[in-house]
């Protein structure tokens, strides 16, 4: 087997566990704050967007920074040091005993993990360019059934015992990974020094087309994060008398899990072939049209459905504009670019998260699903427009 293919099953492996640890996070957090003593259901929408959004603060922070470290000292000790805090900070949300505990955690949480940040430039650069969308496609594979496996996972543990030794669970899930990048054989020699971000950029033949990426990550993952935080909310609305509201949430969750596991690969394969704006631009169509409906309806397999439509959609986005970035970036700012890139995309997570919980206390459910829904395609017309001339 090539060396780059068995450096992407090992970071698809360990990414694969960490995403099943992380992805029990959203689902049980609601229920976690009402174990800490919270009951009021307005109070629970905005401190789960809070606590959601607030690790993203920090690491649209100290992204760029981890990224130009990777580019200095190698990838592969950033995604070890990131995976090993993961497993602290969620051993010290187990051990919580208030929301603001939960708060500063998530805010320390982002500031020194940037796990995703050093990975996926790990992968990109690890992989031949000509198979690049396919790796980057496996890697978010593995990633997004992790996220499948994890809101189950978390539903279950949550039923069976609580949401405090959950995120015990979540610790452990999150040394395996360590344990597995461990074993990566890492093949990029980094320069003594790449020159700073200001100096070089404008250096970039495709500095266009990269800006063009950062904002278009933005407005995706702010999309696609309003709802995180109100899912278990709304579930709870569809069905008030059910006592498996936590397990329901997380199917619900998975279901969005599942398809993009599905899809990821074979659109990673299809954007190869065909080029990856034009899967990022079908991708954002898709989402916008499986969204809409999600304001209306009425039981929670309803829901699941759109959200797994949702999923076979949202399978083309974070591969495509991973691919462009490492077809657009100079070997040398590969790291700072996609750290770069990361900041955009936890802005647009944690002002989506944050969002979320506002517009769902504040206007109504259906807003958080009405909102991404035109936003999709707003960012579709846009990077069309943007993208379709020839960047210098």
């Amino acid at each position: 087997m090539p060396l780059w293919k068995r450096n992407l099953w090992l970071c698809c492996l360990a990414c694969f566990i960490i995403s099943i640890g992380m992805s029990q996070l959203a689902p049980i957090l609601p229920l976690y704050l009402q174990e800490l003593g919270m009951d009021d259901g307005n109070e629970i929408a905005r401190w789960s967007g809070l606590i959601f959004g607030a690790n993203f603060v920090t690491l649209a922070i100290a992204s760029p920074i981890w990224g130009r470290l990777s580019d200095r000292y190698g990838r592969k000790p950033m995604v070890l040091r990131a995976s090993l805090w993961l497993g602290i900070i969620m051993f010290g949300m187990g051990m919580a005993a208030s929301p603001w505990h939960l708060l500063v955690l998530r805010l320390l949480q982002g500031a020194m993990s940037g796990f995703l940040a050093a990975a996926v430039p790990l992968v990109a650069q690890e992989a031949p360019k000509e198979n690049s969308a396919w790796a980057l496609g496996m890697f978010f594979t593995c990633q997004v059934s992790g996220g499948l496996l994890g809101p189950l996972v978390g539903g279950l543990l949550t039923e069976l015992y609580s949401c405090r030794q959950t995120f015990f669970v979540m610790s452990a899930f999150c040394f395996l990974g360590f344990v597995a990048l461990w074993f990566v054989h890492e093949t990029f020699r980094p320069k003594e020094e790449a020159g700073p971000v200001n100096g070089s950029w404008s250096s970039l033949p495709r500095a266009k087309l990269l800006a063009g990426i950062f904002i278009t990550t933005l407005l995706l993952h702010f999309s696609l994060s309003t709802i995180h935080p109100i899912v278990t909310v709304y579930i709870r609305q569809l069905v008030p008398e059910s006592g498996h509201v936590a397990l329901i949430a997380g199917a619900v969750f998975s279901a969005t899990g599942l398809a993009s596991a599905l899809a990821a690969s074979p659109l990673g394969r299809l954007a190869d072939r065909i080029g990856s704006r034009r899967v990022l631009l079908a991708s954002l169509v898709a989402s916008s049209l499986c969204f809409l409906p999600q304001a209306y309806v009425r039981t929670p397999l309803e829901l699941g459905i759109l959200r797994f439509l949702a999923g076979l959609a949202a399978a083309g986005l974070m591969p495509s504009t991973n691919a462009l970035i490492r077809q657009a970036a100079p070997e040398a700012m590969m790291g700072r670019v996609y750290g770069i890139n990361q900041s955009f995309q936890f802005v647009g997570m944690c002002s989506g998260a944050v969002a979320g919980g506002q517009l769902a206390a504040s206007v109504g459910i259906a807003s958080v699903f009405l909102v991404p829904g035109l936003l999709f395609l707003l960012n579709a017309v846009w990077f069309w427009s943007m993208s379709r001339e020839k960047d210098a």
